[in-house]
């Protein structure tokens, strides 16, 4: 088969590296890719927003199937466009992408089937959104409706943050995202990443995971789009994913069929793990960064069949096979992320890292220039580890972080470090 990825990311680079070794592949091929992805795949200059040039390569290079990896582009309907075009592709119609695509749609649909999820109210003007707030007290947490690349959610601790983030979202800092906003209760508990494969009516679940969204160790500092994960999550018991797929994620499946939207693709279910069970915090319609490379090193099966099943409709009798090792990822970043930061700063090591026991790299944010790795974005290397512990793949890719030469990067130094104290 000629398979096309769509994306630039970490999550790219594992999904390529992981389709790149399926007996069933033929030619890979991703758009636009990174300098990490070169090595499993033809990168293409694509751009992903223009739906039409996607359709033309996918005619010109007679491609199979199409794997589309961000949310932007499934939120704007691209899986649609494909079908429409004879193109079969892995994900949600623009339709069911609305559970990421809208934290009201995903809020009232879980109002709609009592799925546990904290208590909240929504709002297209700021006034009664900061007098809710106000009532309900603090701290509370105030998010854009809409797509906002990792910036629409604040954690207020006082009332006054709270109207403060409402009038930042209404004030038009996040564009189109913030033309509404959900203000909702805030969960305690220990948060962590539950993903499945569905096919509109059955559901597969993946290996749990767990990442760290704050910048500095200790989960201080801002929030990013992840600075690392591990798999598995001990927070997941047996009991909390039968709780998860009851509660959460089987009667969002049914609600999404039963309004004409069947939901195909991978769903990741946002959960906090509280003194009640796990509640939901939000859904993603994609497989999560940084979570989709630990779980791409602990899946033994073939991920494509897997894919391919989701879209036709055939998961029912589809299991998965698993390694029993723990992964886990450190993300390295360009100093200054989650804010301004240089592009174009080069990276030494790589190769000699890439030699320690169990380590894998897959690149986030970097392009190749004259022989050398760049970097490229923010988030710029998954330093990635296989062990037979979370605390044996955590020293491991540390390792490897050691040996790569970056003075304008920066990782956290304690990635795991709830699943490490819990094996004290």
């Amino acid at each position: 088969m000629n398979i096309l990825i769509l994306g630039a990311g970490g999550r790219e680079h594992a999904l390529a590296w992981k389709l790149a070794a399926s007996p069933l592949t033929d030619r890979l091929y991703c758009a636009p890719g990174n300098a990490g992805v070169a090595q499993e795949a033809e990168c293409v200059a694509i751009d992903n927003g223009d739906h039409q040039a996607v359709v033309a390569f996918c005619k010109a290079r007679a491609i199979d199937f199409v794997v589309v990896g961000p949310e932007i582009p499934l939120v704007a309907g691209l899986v649609d466009d494909l079908e429409a075009a004879g193109i079969r592709a892995f994900g949600p119609s623009r339709a069911a992408a609305r559970l990421e695509g809208s934290k009201r749609f995903a809020k009232d649909l879980c109002r709609a089937n009592n799925i546990p999820t904290a208590a909240y109210e929504s709002f297209t003007a700021a006034a009664p959104a900061k007098a809710y707030a106000r009532r309900a007290g603090a701290p509370i947490v105030v998010k854009a409706n809409g797509l906002a690349a990792g910036k629409g959610v604040v954690v207020a601790k006082t009332p006054a943050e709270a109207e403060a983030a409402i009038d930042m979202m209404f004030g038009g800092a996040l564009g189109e995202a913030g033309t509404a906003v959900v203000v909702e209760e805030f969960l305690t508990g220990e948060e962590a990443s539950f993903f499945v494969l569905c096919d509109g009516d059955s559901v597969v679940p993946l290996a749990a995971a767990q990442d760290h969204k704050r910048a500095f160790d200790g989960d201080d500092g801002p929030n990013t789009g992840g600075m690392g994960a591990y798999s598995p999550a001990p927070v997941i018991t047996p009991e909390i994913e039968r709780r998860a797929l009851d509660e959460i994620v089987l009667p969002t499946v049914r609600a999404m069929k039963a309004m004409g939207t069947p939901y195909r693709g991978v769903l990741y279910a946002g959960l906090m793990i509280t003194g009640e069970g796990p509640k939901l915090v939000e859904y993603n319609v994609r497989f999560g960064d940084p979570e989709c490379q630990v779980l791409m090193l602990r899946l033994m099966s073939d991920l494509l069949p897997a894919l391919i099943a989701a879209r036709d409709g055939v998961l029912k009798n589809f299991a998965l096979r698993w390694y029993s090792q723990a992964a886990l990822t450190v993300v390295m970043a360009a100093k200054g992320y989650p804010g301004n930061y240089v592009k174009g700063s080069e990276i030494v090591g790589l190769a000699e890292a890439a030699k320690v026991e169990g380590v894998e790299i897959f690149h986030a944010g970097t392009r190749r220039e004259n022989g050398r790795i760049l970097a490229n974005g923010g988030r710029v290397l998954n330093v990635c580890a296989l062990g037979n512990t979370v605390r044996e793949a955590q020293a491991r890719a540390y390792e490897a972080v050691d040996k790569i030469k970056w003075p304008e990067g920066f990782c956290r130094r304690d990635i795991g470090f709830r699943a490490v104290e819990r094996r004290k």
